[in-house]
């Protein structure tokens, strides 16, 4: 089955609106050949003609008289629909989907996205949140918030700051089990471990010499979210390595402390990465540029902070 001439309709449309080929042409920025062969067109497709043509007249035949309501419901829907388009990729308007990790998204999204609707009351969003590496253009996703060092990929990404990690411990777990001086010393220590590091069965460091170490943590908990590891980590029953942004109330109050501070772990960074292309509706690009203001600017993204 061959779809309508749809084109050649709304121009038909045209010419009885315009009353003549030549104006309908000027009107809509074609040839009058164009205009005439779309016609042409048409007549040949319905097997009959839809004007008398002289030198000095255009009237309609039964059948482009039996039509021209019709044609003209195409271009005003084909208008409007278009109007529509056009409007909603320069207004913020409908539906964001965002993909973000859910400890982070937790403390630090959710949070932020009341005032964002707040601006932008004909957005609407779609917020999913797991640790898990999502598929963005597999799941339909509009943006991502990663926090890793990326590999190479199809997606966009737009690095908003580093992310400090440490390993850290309270004041009462180093009182009673000593301070390590060498990441080998953490082979004696309680570890907390989190199952989506880079590398979950090891943890690497590196000190300013460029000295390597590494060692594979051991304790009585191991979570799939960083925060699940907290409530522990707080009553003292082991050193976990966290991201700033999940500690850094913490360590401003000396609830916990950094160990092993001269060396340090693989860097990572927070991401905003977006499926290819170039052109994004207005709903998104306005919260892309919400996130990475908001975000970037955030006191544990700051390398001042203890």
């Amino acid at each position: 089955m061959r779809l309508p001439d749809f084109e050649a309709w709304a121009i038909f449309a045209k010419v009885v609106e315009a009353g003549s080929f030549g104006r309908a042409a000027s009107e809509l920025g074609l040839s009058n050949a164009t205009v005439s062969k779309a016609v042409s067109r048409l007549e040949a497709r319905i097997g009959a003609r839809l004007f008398h043509r002289t030198s000095r007249k255009l009237a309609l035949t039964e059948a482009g008289r039996a039509a021209k309501d019709g044609a003209a419901r195409i271009l005003a829907e084909g208008e409007a629909a278009e109007a529509e388009a056009l409007a909603g990729a320069s207004e913020p308007r409908g539906l964001v989907r965002l993909a973000v990790p859910m400890s982070f998204g937790l403390l630090h999204v959710t949070p932020r996205l009341p005032d964002f609707l707040a601006r932008y009351p004909a957005v609407s969003i779609d917020l999913h949140l797991s640790d898990e590496v999502v598929d963005l253009i597999g799941g339909g996703f509009d943006i991502g918030l990663r926090i890793a060092a990326l590999p190479d990929s199809s997606l966009r990404a737009r690095k908003l700051c580093a992310v400090r990690r440490s390993l850290v411990a309270t004041p009462g777990y180093l009182e009673r089990h000593g301070h390590p001086e060498h990441p080998d010393d953490l082979v004696r220590h309680a570890c907390l471990g989190y199952a989506y590091l880079p590398a979950s069965d090891r943890w690497r460091f590196t000190d300013p010499t460029g000295t390597e170490a590494s060692i594979v943590p051991k304790g009585p908990m191991r979570a799939n979210n960083a925060e699940a590891l907290a409530p522990a980590l707080r009553a003292g029953l082991g050193l976990a390595v966290q991201p700033d942004f999940m500690i850094w109330d913490d360590l401003k109050a000396g609830t916990l402390e950094r160990v092993l501070p001269d060396w340090a772990l693989p860097p990572i960074a927070l991401h905003l990465v977006m499926p290819p292309g170039e052109l994004r509706p207005a709903r998104v690009t306005v919260l892309i540029a919400y996130l990475a203001q908001v975000l970037s600017t955030a006191p544990w993204a700051s390398a001042d902070h203890p």
